[in-house]
């Protein structure tokens, strides 16, 4: 049997990505039940499925909602999670990438990283023997964009096609294009949704590697969009945070941009937000934002997520 793995999200099909987002609005009702105190374990639809089974959380990078979401959603999943720092692991003393998946294929039966480059993430897939899941690379965010699909699917519910897809739904991300862009524009394209990268000559995604559409200007790029996105000018590892500041500072989403996209248009954030930078605090905090929302996804979607890879819950053979 073939492993799976996640590693920039392209591994699912339409039909994986419309059953995962409907296994996370199945876990996300059940954690719904349990912190209103009506909580039956014999009723979650989750609350065993990975029973008996460990998951290895290796990060390289720090890490607020993604080793949060993480370390839950694998307790309530019934399995067991292993956080492995990097000063705790040998690869920090120069043992090899495939030693260490050798080594972990022999002990836990999945392995999320956060890492720097999609090398090592790559090489970690192809050593091992079990399935791989990106928690962020250099390249690729997809649990993060399975997430915002999520939050999307809880926003307009009125506008998703008969098996969930979100055709009809149009997503403008606004500042550099990054990791989470490209995510945004890959696994949005899988479920039928329309993503425009809005970002200035320099910070743009690659054009002949994205399904995205690509603009520069901010009020014309956010036209008709339901949802405006915002990431951080400045990420981690990034050195040049003064001329990011100075390219980047027409790209922040504001109540006027808002204004400028299609009524009822929502506000998201993967987080960490810096206001007065990418985002208002007007905006973050305001009544347009789903960006709390979106924040809580990440557990429920990654939740499924782990079943897919895993071939458990709804997804076992």
């Amino acid at each position: 049997m073939t492993t799976r793995h996640l590693l920039t999200g392209t591994e699912l099909t339409r039909d994986d990505l419309l059953a995962v987002l409907r296994r996370a609005h199945e876990l996300k009702a059940a954690d719904a039940s349990r912190r209103a105190g009506d909580y039956d374990a014999a009723a979650d639809p989750g609350a065993h499925s990975l029973a008996g089974r460990s998951v290895g959380l290796i990060f390289q990078k720090p890490s607020t909602r993604t080793r949060i979401s993480m370390e839950v959603g694998v307790r309530e999943l019934g399995a067991h999670p292993l956080l492995l720092r990097p000063d705790e692991m040998q690869l920090s003393r120069g043992e090899s990438v495939k030693d260490t998946a050798l080594v972990l294929s022999r002990h836990v039966h999945a392995i999320g990283i956060r890492t720097n480059a999609d090398a090592l993430l790559e090489e970690l897939a192809a050593e091992g023997t079990i399935p791989v899941v990106n928690l962020l690379t250099d390249g690729h965010h997809p649990c993060q964009a399975v997430a915002d699909l999520l939050t999307l699917q809880e926003a307009f519910p009125d506008r998703l096609g008969t098996d969930g897809g979100l055709d009809d739904l149009h997503l403008a991300y606004v500042g550099d294009g990054n990791n989470v862009a490209r995510s945004l524009a890959l696994v949005g394209a899988i479920g039928g949704l329309k993503v425009t990268v809005v970002a200035p000559d320099g910070y743009q995604l690659e054009p002949d590697t994205t399904p995205a559409i690509l603009a520069s200007d901010p009020t014309a790029g956010v036209a008709g969009a339901d949802a405006l996105y915002a990431d951080v000018w400045v990420s981690m590892g990034d050195t040049d945070s003064d001329e990011r500041r100075v390219a980047l500072r027409d790209y922040g989403l504001t109540d006027a941009l808002l204004d400028a996209a299609r009524p009822g248009a929502i506000a998201l954030h993967c987080l960490p937000a810096h206001p007065g930078e990418e985002i208002t605090a007007e905006v973050l905090y305001g009544e347009r934002e789903r960006i709390w929302d979106q924040a809580e996804n990440r557990r429920h979607a990654q939740k499924a997520l782990l079943e897919w890879v895993l071939r458990a819950g709804p997804f076992a053979d």
